[in-house]
């Protein structure tokens, strides 16, 4: 199929000379004359590439460009930014919106076409390594306190350690970090760090630079504990990048999602391959998982897409849930259940290292030894 070229210009003769080379050179064209009318074709026609001029009535092109690096379906769509505006302060603050390329009128076609081809071939070469990322995890629950940071990163242990297959955790929650304390690992900046970037300079590199090793094997990317990052919770472009960095980086990502209250919540449980949903035993938190299972199924999950559920038991059972009860009123099967470990997670926190670690034999181990290898199957039957 044609690559798809989105031409948006206020000026009609452009518009048309544009249209004319572009479908000679094979391409569908697309087009729009005002900002405003440029969003709304973005969003609805999902161009390949968009030329976009600056001067135009009411929304100019920088703004045009700010908006599309906005949206997560348009965050890294490139964007070649043809204008008269030429001088230095022009094209800083055309670079600076997100465009991938600024040229100035006139020029010559050829020029033209060879900077096009090679925006849609950088763009074809992401496409590809988007088909090849690894199998994002998301672990999530319908209300704090459930555990999901712990199963979150006892999952990632414990199947890297099983199955010997580079594996990355990683929080997304930036100001609300757990992992930093809990194993000592000090400065924990490397969310905040990406999510102050432009998206188009969330590389694997860049990424790669702010994973914290550990001496189980894996990586983590650590959100901080700091209020001022409390901001950051709404670049969801920027955490899309991030996350599709990461599958690029290891076969296997687990992330910390937390609940649903997460801005960026639908789009963090879009990009996974299955979900792993944490709640507690106890009718309130049975009732409130429920309405979450009905809400994921919805777009999918449970269907094309594995969703399961994972219950922490924190009291002894003659107070909590059957399982029997918990599936009668989820409508669906419990993958696992782990039992109470109030002492081992104090112990844990004491010498600040996982559960898995400080006991590798134990119950709760073996169990997420179950969960790893339910994983490792479903990913081989993906």
């Amino acid at each position: 199929m044609a690559e798809k070229i989105l031409i948006v210009d206020d000026d009609i003769d452009t518009v048309k000379f544009m249209e004319l080379m572009l479908s000679r050179q094979g391409y569908q064209v697309v087009s729009a004359t005002t900002g405003m009318q440029a969003l709304e074709v973005a969003h609805r026609e999902h161009p390949d590439l968009i030329i976009l001029d600056v001067m135009m009535p009411g929304m100019d092109g920088y703004e045009v460009a700010r908006s599309l690096r906005r949206h997560p379906e348009t965050a890294v769509t490139p964007i070649l930014m043809f204008t008269a505006k030429s001088k230095v302060e022009d094209k800083l603050a055309g670079y600076e919106t997100g465009v991938n390329i600024y040229l100035t009128k006139p020029i010559h076609p050829v020029d033209l076409q060879a900077n096009i081809k090679s925006l849609l071939i950088q763009r074809q070469v992401r496409v590809e390594e988007a088909a090849a990322k690894g199998h994002i995890v998301g672990v999530v629950a319908a209300k704090g306190g459930m555990g999901v940071s712990t199963v979150a990163l006892n999952l990632a242990m414990v199947y890297h350690q099983k199955h010997s297959v580079k594996v990355i955790a990683a929080e997304t929650r930036p100001c609300q970090g757990s992992w930093a304390v809990e194993l000592n690992q000090g400065l924990a900046n490397g969310l905040s760090t990406l999510l102050q970037k432009n998206v188009t300079d969330i590389t694997q590199a860049a990424v790669s630079e702010q994973l914290v090793n550990t001496f189980q094997g894996i990586r983590l990317l650590l959100a901080s504990n700091d209020s001022k990052d409390a901001e950051l919770i709404n670049a969801s472009a920027q955490l899309e990048a991030i996350v599709g960095q990461l599958a690029l980086i290891a076969p296997l990502v687990v992330l910390d999602i937390g609940t649903n209250y997460h801005p960026a919540f639908h789009l963090l449980t879009g990009m996974c391959n299955e979900l792993l949903l944490v709640t507690e035993p106890q009718p309130n938190a049975i009732k409130r998982a429920a309405i979450l299972v009905k809400e994921l199924r919805a777009r999918g999950f449970g269907a094309t897409k594995a969703l399961n559920i994972i219950t922490v038991n924190r009291a002894r059972s003659d107070v909590m849930l059957s399982m029997t009860q918990v599936e009668s009123m989820v409508g669906q099967p419990v993958a696992l259940g782990f039992p109470p470990a109030t002492e081992l997670a104090y112990r844990a926190a004491e010498q600040s290292i996982a559960l898995t670690t400080l006991q590798p034999d134990g119950v709760i181990a073996q169990q997420f030894n179950t969960l790893a290898d339910q994983v490792k199957q479903r990913i081989a039957n993906a």
